[in-house]
């Protein structure tokens, strides 16, 4: 992942400078610019009037502590959207996990999914505290689709150092119904083999398309709800990070039918990196255009 610049946005309270310590901590590893953002927690109630110069103090220190470039948002009005516009010129956005709970939350969804709906960025809801460094283990949730591919890539450029975990649950589609005909157990065991093999050879090349970190890639299957068990999976794994691709749905979509990657943030208890499926076709275009120019050269 090619990060050149990093959005934090910070209600400026402990938990939120937690935000910006995570953001730095990245930038620090990427050499990237980063961005600080005032907001109040979760962009509701009215924005601090001492904001401005609490951000900059704020700047100040991340920029001398760190060693890195450190830019402050003037914008203190505290507005979702504004905070989606700024996104859009950067590789991440880091927020919190102050949730929203008014009414019209409960439609349009929390804030970490109007950001990634509005912005189309990477965005990592940071809940960990980050005074440890980067991450010690980074659990990639998969789909075995082609997409998947340049998602894990993604997630073992995030972390240079951290050891990687695919993980994939299954749920066989067509087991109801064959029960419903009154197919016998025999077969419908073997057609649940089946799709586990399936996955594991999908999962083997998944991990084999990770050439530089392959010794550092391990891979596991699970059977159920995808979302839930991605989030049970990293508590078991104690993966610091939860990497999931969100493909691009409008919001009543998700709101009628749901969608892995907010319900996955939703179940976890770790940090999540949500990353929509254009951030994902972007780096499958640039990875093509380098393998062409490599081979015309």
């Amino acid at each position: 992942m090619n990060i050149q610049s990093i959005l934090a946005v910070t209600d400026l309270s402990a938990h939120g400078l937690r935000t910006v310590v995570r953001a730095a901590n990245i930038a620090a590893a990427h050499g990237a610019l980063l961005k600080i953002m005032y907001a109040p927690a979760a962009f509701a109630g009215p924005a601090d009037a001492d904001a401005a110069g609490g951000l900059g103090a704020v700047c100040l220190e991340v920029a001398e502590r760190f060693g890195i470039l450190v830019k402050k948002i003037d914008d203190t009005r505290g507005r979702l959207d504004g905070a989606a516009h700024e996104a859009q010129w950067c590789d991440l956005m880091v927020i919190g996990d102050e949730p929203d709970r008014s009414l019209a939350a409960f439609f349009r969804g929390q804030p970490a999914e109007q950001l990634v709906r509005a912005a189309q960025r990477p965005v990592l809801v940071a809940r960990l505290d980050a005074r440890a460094g980067g991450y010690g283990r980074i659990l990639v949730a998969v789909d075995l689709m082609e997409e998947s591919r340049p998602l894990v890539d993604l997630a073992c450029a995030f972390d240079g150092q951290s050891d990687i975990e695919l993980f994939h649950a299954f749920t066989p589609m067509h087991e109801g119904k064959l029960r419903y005909a009154d197919v016998s157990a025999h077969v419908i065991d073997a057609y649940r083999h089946a799709c586990a093999r399936h996955a594991r050879e999908r999962m083997l090349w998944l991990s084999d398309a990770s050439i530089a970190r392959r010794n550092r890639v391990v891979s596991s299957i699970g059977r159920g709800d995808p979302a839930r068990q991605a989030a049970v999976q990293q508590q078991y794994s104690k993966a610091d990070l939860l990497v999931v691709g969100k493909r691009r749905r409008c919001a009543l979509m998700d709101f009628l039918f749901g969608s892995v990657a907010l319900r996955v943030l939703r179940w976890s208890t770790g940090d999540v990196l949500v990353v929509p499926h254009c951030a994902l076709t972007a780096r499958q275009g640039q990875h093509a255009a380098a393998l062409a120019q490599r081979g015309a050269a």
